[in-house]
């Protein structure tokens, strides 16, 4: 596992994997010491110079673009020592625990800023509602006069007094209401 300063100066712990084979023995042993130690070192210093040039984004969105980079850089350096990289492999990302609250109460703030909207444009739908409901009224001729009583989305009360209203036409408003809601 390294540690990693990304380049919006965030600490990540990384776990990557090196596969690589020996293509010829003789420059293996007569160009580098430890061609397993050296190619390891490598590729840790390679993670870190890769890394360090992205943001935390694009380290968690492009892991497997940034992983053939790597393998690609590692396999030209390592060449002179006989050395194929294979493939390299970002296993895991970790990101510190502070930055995962910061995280988690951004995208709780989003929900609930989002349920605000909504419930927002529920109570827009419901007070057209009424207002079409009190143009209906004031436009029909038949009369009755009832207290008729309405409910919003959000479970408040409304008391409507309705004027020169017959029976039907105040069912037909009560289930507009509750179909658009």
């Amino acid at each position: 596992m390294l540690q990693i300063l990304s380049r919006d100066h965030v600490t990540v712990s990384v776990d990557a994997v090196v596969y690589y084979r020996v293509h010829d023995p003789v420059m293996a042993e007569n160009n580098v010491e430890d061609y397993s130690h050296s190619t390891r070192l490598l590729a840790a210093t390679t993670l870190r110079n890769v890394l360090g040039t992205k943001n935390l984004a694009e380290i968690l969105s492009e892991r497997e673009s940034i992983s053939h980079n790597m393998q690609s850089s590692l396999d030209e350096a390592t060449d002179p020592w006989g050395v194929k990289v294979e493939r390299v492999e970002i296993k895991d990302v970790r990101l510190p625990v502070q930055l995962q609250r910061a995280m988690a109460a951004e995208a709780e703030a989003a929900r609930e800023a989002r349920a605000k909207v909504i419930a927002a444009e529920g109570e827009q739908r419901a007070s057209r509602a009424l207002k079409e409901a009190a143009e209906v009224i004031n436009e029909s001729p038949a009369a009755l006069q009832k207290p008729v009583i309405l409910y919003h989305p959000r479970n408040l009360l409304y008391i409507v007094i309705i004027s020169r209203l017959n029976i039907e036409l105040q069912w037909d408003i009560c289930k507009k209401i509750e179909y658009e809601h």
